[in-house]
């Protein structure tokens, strides 16, 4: 795989798809064909609302990843944003910096076109940036493969991310590498049926893969006597998170275990460009991650230092 550390990226979402995938995942298949018009007409219906809340996309998550194969140069999502259930995407797209590019569908309950769209401006920014290493495709449908099979003769190496169930055998073959949006570090677990409380998490257990990061800060939250509507805008709970996440996308490159820290830090920054340890009252990266000792294990020996989730250890 082509070195991640330098690698610069090209994002292409076709929206629609995912939110469509993303509703069919957690309400069963051609969910979202039946309450379409509903969804068009009336999304404010209470019983239509609560199935669209429990099917909401983490675009957080799909970003977050794609940085973890280098700099994102540019990152774009298709859809008729016109739509409300599109819509409401709008503020947090934008504040990751995504550009939305607008569709309109030919006829009602159309197809948008966003494939051809999408595929002649990758196609074209391949030519027009011949520095991009990487391009990540965001959906699911086999009209993508011949993108993907171009993208590779073009020598790019070509990440597909979709919804499980709802993706394309031959899109997944056509990819070097394919990850399922539902196992990306961050997104809920799907729950058809209501699960059992879970028990509060003692301090010194150690973090387990595949729960989301969300429930992870609540907690931590909830540990520090903080009310969890304010957990989001508390720096040192959302950092936590932050390394986390950060940790999970470079683990997943790396079997060892056993992480450089400046790799970590540099992905942490590729998340969230803000991040700076020194702000929060540390005064190297570090001391930063000794303070979180309750989910990480920092080894140093002579000028290297080497970091681990918890759960790593014996």
């Amino acid at each position: 795989m082509p070195d991640t550390q330098n690698g610069r990226v090209a994002v292409y979402l076709d929206f629609d798809n995912i939110v469509l995938s993303r509703y069919d995942g957690v309400h069963g298949r051609n969910s979202y064909a039946r309450d379409r018009q509903r969804i068009a007409e009336n999304p404010g219906d209470p019983e239509i609302a609560a199935r669209l809340r429990a099917a909401v996309v983490d675009v957080g998550a799909i970003i977050d990843y794609a940085s973890s194969f280098g700099t994102l140069v540019l990152t774009r999502a298709y859809a008729d944003w016109s739509a409300p259930v599109n819509s409401e995407y709008r503020s947090q797209l934008v504040a990751r910096a995504v550009d939305l590019v607008q569709l309109f569908p030919a006829a009602a309950y159309a197809k948008n076109g966003a494939d051809i769209r999408l595929a002649v401006d990758a196609v074209e920014d391949m030519f027009r940036l011949d520095d991009l290493t990487h391009v990540v495709i965001v959906a699911g449908d086999s009209d993508y493969v011949p993108l993907a099979q171009r993208c590779k003769r073009l020598g790019r190496y070509v990440v597909g991310i979709g919804v499980a169930g709802s993706t394309a055998k031959a899109l997944t073959a056509a990819c070097d590498e394919f990850a399922s949006y539902d196992a990306l570090p961050g997104v809920e677990t799907i729950e058809r049926e209501q699960p059992a409380k879970r028990q509060k998490r003692a301090s010194t257990e150690p973090v387990r893969r595949n729960e989301p990061v969300a429930r992870l800060i609540e907690e931590a939250a909830a540990d520090d006597g903080d009310d969890l509507a304010g957990a989001a805008d508390d720096p040192e709970i959302a950092v936590t998170g932050l390394l986390i996440r950060a940790l999970w996308l470079s683990q997943d490159k790396d079997d060892s275990g056993w992480l450089y820290s400046s790799a970590v830090k540099q992905q942490m920054r590729r998340m969230d460009s803000s991040f700076n340890e020194k702000a929060l009252g540390f005064r190297s990266f570090s001391d930063f991650l000794r303070s979180r000792s309750d989910v990480v294990e920092l080894e140093e020996s002579g000028h290297e230092r080497l970091v681990r989730l918890k759960e790593q250890s014996s």
